[in-house]
C-alpha cells in the first residue's frame, strides 16, 4: 500500500472470512494477517470468525484459522479461544495438531498465565510419529519451560520418549525422504529434542544419566562433513555441558569442538572458540589437548576468530606451560594489529605474575613486552616491572644492563615509551650497579661508563619522536637528578654534575607545568648540595603482597566474559554478610575482624584506596601510621555519637586526609560508661556501593572503664556523595553478649 491508509479493507476482509466460500475465507485471512494486528481493536471483530472457522468441518478452514490466530493474537483473543485451541491438540488430523500446537504457544507467550491449560497436553504430542507434531509439541514444551521454571521437573518424566526419539534418529533413516538434509535426518527435530534435553537435565544428575547413551550415540553417528550435522553436533557439545553429564562424555564433547577448529567455514571456529572459553573452566586438560590447534587460530585472518582464540590461549596458561604459551603469544604480539596490542600486553604479564617459574624469567618477559608493545601498554605493568626489579635484589645488575641495552637500542627509533619509563626509573635507581656490574672480563668491557649512562638519558630527553611526552620527560629529568647522587662518588663527579645540569637548565623554561616545576626544584636541590645525596637516596624496595592492578584487571575481565553454568558453580560459597545485605550493596566491602584484615578487604578496597592515596601502603596494620595522617589534618576536633547502649559509647571522629581529597580517616573512640570491663569489642561497618571501606585493627578489644580503645577506618569517596554507614557492635559486658546495628549519616556536607 505505499504508506496509504489501509482501513477501508479490514471491513471488506471481515466480510470475505465470515462468507462460506474457502476461496474468500483463505482471501479475508490474507488480507486481515497484513492490514491488522494485535493491537487495533478491530482484531476483536474477527474473534466470532475465528471461533466458528475453528470447529469447521473442512480442515483447510480450520488450518486457515489456527494460522491467522497464531500470527496475529492479542491478549483478548487469546483469552476467548484458548479453549478451542485446547480441544484441536487432541484432534484426529496432525495437520490440525501441529498447528494448535503452535497457536498455544502464542498464547501462552502473550497470556502466560493460561500455560496450566497445555501442561497434561504435552506427552500426548512428544509421542506423535508425525514429525510435525513432535516438533512442534517439543517447541511448546520448551516455551513452557521457559515460562514457568517451576515446571520443570514435571516434564522430566518425557525424557525416556525423547532419548527414544533420538536414538531412532541418529541411527536409522526410517523418516520421509523430505525430512532428509544432506544425508542427515531430521535435523530441526535433533536439534529441537538436544535443547529441551539440555534444559530439562541441568542440575539433575539422574537425567543427565538416563539421556547420556544418547548423547553419545548422537556425537559418534553424526556426520560432521555438513552444515547439518554440526549443527546437531554443536547441540550435542552444549547439552553436554551444560549438564551433569560424565567426564569421557565431556571429552568427547570437547574434542568435537577440536573438529570444528580444523573446519574452513569461519562461522563453525568461531562458534567452536566461545564455546571451548566456556568449557575450559570445566575440563582444562581435555581442552589442553587442541592447543596447538587454536595456536593456529591467532594466525587467522578473521578479526573474531583471533580475538576468541586469544582469549582461549590465555585461558589455557598454567604452571607447565607457561614458557611454551608466553612464547607463541610474544611471537603473536610483535605481528599483532594495533588493537590487540594492549590487551595482549596486559594478559601476558598477568599470565607472569602468576605462574612464572621465576624472577629472571618474568623480568625477561615484561622487557620483551616493552619491546614490542611499548606504546600500547599502560602504567600498570610500568610500575609492576619496577616494583618486580626493586624486589628482586640479586638481580639488580642484571636488570639494570638489560634494560639500559634495550633502551640503547630503542633510543635509535624512539617508538617505545613505556620501555623508557621503565629504563629511565631503574637507571636512575641503580646506575651505580650498572657502571660497577663486575661479571667477567667480555662483561666488564661492555659495561657503560657514567659518561655513556647520561648520554644515554640526554638522547631519551632531547628526542622529537615518541620520548618527546612529558611523562617520559619527567621521569628521564629525574633519573638524572639521581644520578648526581649515584655517582657522587666517582673523581669526576663535578663535571657530570655541570654536565647534567646543562641538559636540564633549558626545562627550566617547558610548556609542561609539572616538567617546569620539578625541574626549577631539581635545580635548586643540584645548587644546594647538601640536602641532594640524602633526598636521592635509592627508594627501598615494595614489600605489598596483595596482588597487582594487572591481575585485578584481567581476573574481573575473564569474571565477566566467562560465567559458569549454575551447575557447574560452587556450593559452598559463604554467605552474604548481614551488614550487605541491610545495606542492599553485595559489593560493598565489609570491615574486618577485630584481630587482622581479612584477604576479602584488601582485594574489594583496598586497590581503590591505594589510588587514591597516592601509593601509600595499606597492607600495614598498626594503627599509629594512621593516626600520624590524622595528626596532619587540622587540629579541630568534631566528635560525632553514633552509638550509646549498655555503656559502651562509641564517638566518631572524621577527618579529611591531607593528602587526598577523596578520602574520609575516621577515628572511632570507644569509651566504657559502666561499672563492669567491655571485652570481646567487635566494630564492623559498611558503606554504600558508591564508596568503599579499609578498617585497621582497634588498639584493644577490651575497653575498661576510664581506659578508652580506638580504632580508625578510612571511607574513599570519589563520587562526593553523602557518606553514609551501617555499624554493628558486639561486645561482652558483666556475662551478657549484646549485638546491635545502626546506621550513622551525620557527617556535614564539607566531609563529602
Amino acid at each position: 500500500m505505499l504508506g496509504y491508509p489501509a482501513h477501508f479493507g479490514q471491513i471488506e476482509c471481515l466480510k470475505l472470512v465470515a462468507g462460506p466460500r474457502f476461496s474468500d475465507k483463505r482471501l479475508g485471512y490474507l488480507g486481515i494477517a497484513l492490514l491488522l494486528d494485535e493491537n487495533q481493536e478491530t482484531l476483536t471483530l474477527v474473534t466470532n470468525s475465528l471461533k466458528n472457522d475453528m470447529n469447521h468441518a473442512n480442515l483447510n478452514i480450520v488450518g486457515l484459522a489456527l494460522g491467522t490466530l497464531g500470527n496475529i493474537a492479542s491478549v483478548e483473543v487469546a483469552r476467548d479461544l484458548t479453549d478451542e485451541v485446547e480441544k484441536l491438540l487432541e484432534h484426529s488430523s496432525p495437520y490440525i495438531r501441529k498447528k494448535a500446537a503452535l497457536c498455544a504457544i502464542r498464547i501462552i507467550h502473550k497470556v502466560p498465565d493460561l500455560y496450566e491449560q497445555y501442561i497434561n497436553r504435552v506427552p500426548a504430542l512428544i509421542s506423535d510419529k508425525n514429525h510435525g507434531v513432535m516438533l512442534s509439541g517439543v517447541t511448546l514444551t520448551e516455551e513452557l519451560c521457559q515460562i514457568n521454571e517451576a515446571i520443570v521437573a514435571h516434564f522430566k518424566q518425557i525424557v525416556p520418549i525423547l532419548v527414544r526419539r533420538l536414538k531412532s534418529l541418529a541411527t536409522t533413516s526410517s523418516f520421509l525422504p523430505e525430512l532428509d538434509v544432506n544425508g542427515v535426518t531430521d535435523p530441526f527435530l535433533q536439534v529441537k529434542i538436544l535443547k529441551l534435553l539440555r534444559i530439562l537435565g541441568i542440575n539433575d544428575s539422574g537425567v543427565s544419566e538416563t539421556m547420556a547413551d544418547a548423547l553419545a550415540q548422537v556425537a559418534t553417528n553424526t556426520d560432521g562433513s555438513k552444515n547439518a550435522g554440526n549443527s546437531i553436533l554443536y547441540e550435542t557439545v552444549l547439552t553436554i555441558m551444560e549438564t551433569e553429564s560424565d567426564s569421557d562424555l565431556r571429552a568427547l564433547a570437547i574434542n568435537i569442538l577440536g573438529k570444528f577448529l580444523t573446519n574452513k567455514d569461519n562461522n563453525t571456529r568461531y562458534v567452536a572458540l566461545t564455546t571451548l572459553n566456556k568449557a575450559v573452566y570445566m575440563d582444562l586438560p581435555a581442552v589442553q589437548r587442541h592447543r596447538n590447534t587454536i595456536l593456529e587460530c591467532l594466525q587467522d585472518a578473521d578479526i573474531s576468530i583471533k580475538r576468541r582464540a586469544l582469549d582461549l590461549s590465555f585461558a589455557l596458561i598454567d604452571e607447565s606451560n607457561i614458557r611454551i604459551l608466553t612464547r607463541e603469544l610474544l611471537v603473536f604480539l610483535e605481528s599483532a594489529d594495533q588493537e590487540f596490542k594492549q590487551d595482549t600486553a596486559i594478559q601476558i604479564c598477568a599470565a607472569a605474575e602468576k605462574y612464572a617459574p621465576n624472577r629472571r624469567w618474568h623480568i625477561d618477559t615484561i622487557i620483551r613486552v616493552l619491546n614490542l608493545a611499548g606504546n600500547y601498554v599502560n602504567e600498570d605493568i610500568v610500575s609492576g616491572l619496577t616494583r618486580l626489579i626493586s624486589q628482586a635484589t640479586d638481580l639488580h645488575a642484571y636488570s639494570v644492563k638489560k634494560l639500559y641495552s634495550c633502551l640503547e637500542q630503542d633510543a635509535q627509533q624512539g617508538f617505545q615509551e613505556s620501555l623508557a619509563l621503565s629504563a629511565a626509573w631503574t637507571i636512575g635507581e641503580l646506575a651505580h650497579i650498572l657502571i660497577n656490574a663486575g661479571g667477567t672480563s667480555e662483561e666488564v668491557s661492555s659495561q657503560p661508563s657514567a659518561e655513556e649512562v647520561v648520554g644515554l638519558l640526554e638522547r631519551v630527553l632531547s628526542s622529537k619522536l615518541a620520548y618527546s611526552s612529558p611523562t617520559v620527560q619527567q621521569y628521564v629529568t629525574t633519573a638524572m637528578m639521581k644520578l648526581t647522587s649515584r655517582f657522587a662518588h666517582l673523581p669526576h663527579a663535578s663535571s657530570l654534575n655541570q654536565r647534567i645540569c646543562a641538559i636540564l637548565h633549558p626545562f627550566v623554561r617547558s610548556t609542561d607545568v609539572e616538567v617546569q616545576q620539578r625541574v626549577n626544584e631539581y635545580m635548586a636541590i643540584l645548587e644546594s648540595g647538601e640536602i641532594r645525596v640524602a633526598v636521592f637516596e635509592p627508594m627501598p624496595a615494595t614489600t605489598t603482597s596483595d596482588k597487582s592492578r594487572i591481575s585485578a584487571r584481567v581476573a574481573k575481565k575473564r569474571a565477566t566474559t566467562h560465567r559458569r553454568h549454575p551447575s557447574q558453580a560452587t556450593s559452598h560459597a559463604p554467605e552474604a554478610d548481614l551488614l550487605l545485605d541491610l545495606m542492599g550493596d553485595a559489593e560493598a566491602s565489609p570491615s574486618p575482624a577485630p584481630q587482622s584484615i581479612p584477604s576479602v578487604a584488601r582485594s574489594s578496597s583496598q586497590n581503590l584506596l591505594a589510588d587514591l592515596l597516592g601509593g601509600v601502603d595499606l597492607t600495614s596494620g598498626s594503627t599509629p601510621s594512621v593516626t600520624g595522617l590524622l595528626d596532619e589534618v587540622a587540629p579541630t576536633t568534631s566528635k560525632y555519637a553514633a552509638y550509646e547502649k549498655h555503656g559502651l559509647l562509641v564517638d566518631l571522629d572524621p577527618r579529611a586526609d591531607a593528602s587526598n581529597p577523596n578520602i574520609v580517616n575516621i577515628n572511632a573512640t570507644f569509651t566504657n560508661k559502666g561499672t563492669a570491663p567491655i571485652s570481646n569489642l567487635s566494630f564492623q561497618v559498611a558503606v554504600p556501593k558508591s564508596q568503599r571501606i579499609q578498617i585497621l585493627p582497634p588498639s584493644s578489644t577490651d575497653v575498661l572503664v576510664g581506659t578508652p580503645a580506638t580504632q580508625v577506618f578510612r571511607v574513599a569517596n570519589p563520587s562526593k556523595v553523602p557518606i553514609r554507614l551501617r555499624i554493628r557492635v558486639t561486645f561482652t559486658s558483666s556475662g551478657d553478649n549484646h549485638e546491635d546495628i545502626v546506621e550513622f549519616s551525620g557527617f556535614p556536607d564539607s566531609l563529602r
